[in-house]
């Protein structure tokens, strides 16, 4: 979505406000494609005192697999986006609240898709004790033990173990 910024002063609340979802399904993250559903973004954009601010709230459900046993897993992801949108700055006024504009508009998915994508977590579990899967088997140790025997040793360590037992 894409606002100018002569808007803003045209409005009598000196803030355009909006509310919108848009389609992130062939979005790529971490070599999946989370975003299944529209995510929604709302906010305002407005003048404060002659700085014009983005403040917009980002909520994505968000569907992955655990790290450990690749199950389905579905959450809620919300972020706060809040930058302050100048025209020009030099180097001492550029900070991380801070987005440069090279013209009127503002694109308000251009700032807030990329900071959903960077607040996204590297590994999610679907639940903190989450045994995983068997190295040998494969089988998901949450639904119970394998029948695998626990006692074997990688054969890349037997020389190791030789060496330990003294044999």
């Amino acid at each position: 979505m894409v606002i100018r910024l002569k808007e803003l002063t045209a409005s009598p609340e000196s803030q355009i406000c909006f509310d919108y979802t848009i389609d992130l399904s062939g979005e790529e993250v971490h070599f999946e494609h989370p975003f299944q559903k529209p995510v929604r973004i709302s906010g305002r954009v407005s003048d404060e005192a002659g700085v014009v601010r983005l403040q917009a709230l980002v909520e994505a459900e968000v569907h992955t697999l655990c790290a450990r046993c690749a199950a389905p897993v579905v959450y809620d992801k919300r972020v706060q986006v809040d930058f302050a949108l100048v025209e020009s700055a030099g180097p001492e006024d550029l900070a991380d609240d801070v987005v440069v504009l090279d013209s009127d508009e503002v694109d308000i998915d251009a700032i807030a898709v990329p900071e959903l994508i960077l607040d996204m977590e590297m590994a999610v579990l679907c639940r903190e004790d989450c045994k995983g899967l068997c190295p040998k088997c494969g089988k998901n140790l949450n639904e119970g033990p394998c029948s695998c025997t626990s006692g074997e040793v990688d054969p890349r360590l037997k020389a190791l173990e030789t060496l330990l037992s003294g044999k």
